[in-house]
């Protein structure tokens, strides 16, 4: 019996079945919904990696399910799914072994794992569609997923940034239904094809193909946060904090970016993309993203606030890394998604730490806060230095691969795109660090927990210091075989550039 279908499937079942059991327990459940929540997260990692190695390998993980006599949902582990899906079961350990800690002793804690685990599916479903109506079933189940973690404290600032998060995000999909729906009356199929599906349409299609792509793009925008379709992310901060470090590092917003990468290099294919003069537009679209997440993220004094403006800026390094079309670009920008999960997971867990141990949430707040919670503080430094793309954190190669694919390709104006975002990234990271690091701390926190010899919770603690480290080690490492690096050039020469 060939087991290989069954794979995927499992993945998908490792974060279904523990969500809809844990819906149903109550409050006091704590060691079996703990014990249901960190089995499904190994196991998922566990499955992930026998996937990971088969692919490398050449190996394929194909599930197949009819929809409709010509339309089937299909889940297949190739290079590129491995990538976003590898990310998402590292990080689900992680940000898992957090929320424990971070929501011990808070009401609606089955709810709040219950949609956690949903979310996780969403995302991997993401992960592996095979095609594109597979992919819009699960980008929409994330939608849903994704509301009631935004909503979760009940207040009316979070029912107004769950409303916020919910109309962009219903827009945005409407108009992906209607892009997809209009790509099948042309085409008579949605799967995604190396070099695209779409190589060597007709000159009549033109047209149509054009105004496709804007609806589809328009529909990933909004989770890729994507100027001016942004709007709900920095309204969105609201939510606990691993939610929002999922919603920044792995689900919603990678989830739009994966989607622009799959649009443009397995539907339309770079090549004819770029034939059709649509990835100009979006590689200036994406430079303007950049620039103006890093401008706005300047004049923040809320901190989960400006972590949300520089993501806006940082995923937009993806699309560019796409719209430049060539090799080396697109390495760049493929690498990047895993880096900067690594990186601003980091971000948002420390200010979780500071928030649910000194009470702090402003910058203005953090005056020598690196004397109490040094190790939190140590893990931040790492994530800010990697945001600017100081090397050898993993920022560093993946700006580094962007800029010599801007130049292979001939788009100098790149360079200074690259540039001008850095230089702002260090003028909010910096001053804050200076502050951290060298400011007089106050007498007094506004609210403070102790921990004894500890600095906070081990379950706070941990999950940080570990993504710094993964964030350090890929960039200290990107030669290696397995790093992310190498894996972003394996897709490029299996999936994007063949022969």
């Amino acid at each position: 019996m060939n087991l290989d279908p069954w794979v995927p499937i499992l993945v998908i079942a490792s974060s279904l079945l523990p969500g809809l059991i844990i819906f149903s327990l109550a409050e006091n459940s704590v060691r079996l919904r703990t014990g249901l929540n960190l089995t499904g997260a190994l196991l998922n990692l566990v499955l992930v990696g026998w996937m990971l190695w088969g692919v490398y390998l050449g190996h394929r993980y194909e599930a197949r399910l009819a929809l409709l006599p010509d339309l089937e949902l299909v889940l297949l582990a190739d290079t590129l799914s491995l990538l976003f899906i590898t990310l998402s079961a590292v990080l689900w350990l992680v940000t898992t072994v957090y929320a424990i800690g971070y929501l011990k002793g808070s009401p609606h804690r089955s709810r709040f794992f219950g949609f956690f685990s949903l979310c996780v599916t969403s995302t991997a479903g993401v992960s592996l569609a095979g095609n594109l109506i597979t992919f819009l079933l699960f980008y929409e189940l994330l939608t849903l997923a994704t509301y009631p973690l935004i909503m979760h404290h009940g207040t009316e600032v979070a029912r107004r940034a769950g409303r916020s998060y919910l109309v962009y995000t219903i827009f945005g999909g409407a108009l992906l239904l209607l892009g997809t729906v209009w790509l099948y009356t042309l085409t008579g199929t949605l799967e995604f094809t190396p070099r695209g599906l779409l190589n060597g349409m007709g000159e009549e299609h033109r047209p149509a193909l054009r105004a496709i792509f804007a609806l589809l793009i328009a529909g990933l925008g909004v989770k890729a946060a994507l100027v001016p379709l942004h709007g709900w992310l920095p309204q969105a901060m609201v939510a606990p904090a691993p939610v929002s470090a999922l919603l920044h590092a792995v689900a919603v917003v990678k989830a739009g970016a994966f989607g622009i990468v799959r649009i443009v290099y397995e539907v339309f294919g770079v090549e004819f993309a770029a034939g059709l003069g649509v990835t100009a537009p979006l590689a200036w679209l994406a430079a303007t993203t950049i620039i103006y997440g890093s401008l706005r993220a300047l004049f923040q004094d809320d901190l989960k606030r400006m972590l949300a403006f520089s993501t806006v800026s940082q995923v937009s390094y993806i699309t560019l890394g796409v719209a430049i079309v060539g090799p080396v670009a697109t390495i760049g920008g493929m690498v990047h998604l895993v880096h900067q999960g690594f990186m601003k997971i980091t971000l948002f867990l420390c200010a979780g730490n500071l928030a649910e141990t000194l009470g702090v949430h402003k910058i203005s707040e953090m005056n020598g806060v690196g004397r109490r919670m040094p190790w939190t503080m140590a893990a931040f430094t790492v994530g800010a230095f990697g945001m600017i793309g100081a090397p050898p954190v993993a920022g560093f190669i993946s700006k580094w691969y962007l800029g010599l694919g801007a130049l292979e390709a001939g788009q100098g104006w790149v360079i200074f795109v690259l540039a001008g975002s850095s230089l702002l990234t260090a003028s909010y990271f910096l001053p804050v660090l200076h502050a951290v690091w060298f400011r007089e701390p106050p007498v007094c926190w506004p609210k403070e927990h102790h921990f004894g010899l500890r600095e906070t919770a081990w379950a706070l603690l941990l999950p940080p210091l570990a993504t710094a480290v993964m964030a350090l080690g890929a960039g200290l490492l990107a030669a290696m075989p397995f790093s992310p690096l190498n894996w972003a050039k394996l897709i490029a020469a299996r999936e994007f550039y063949l022969p």
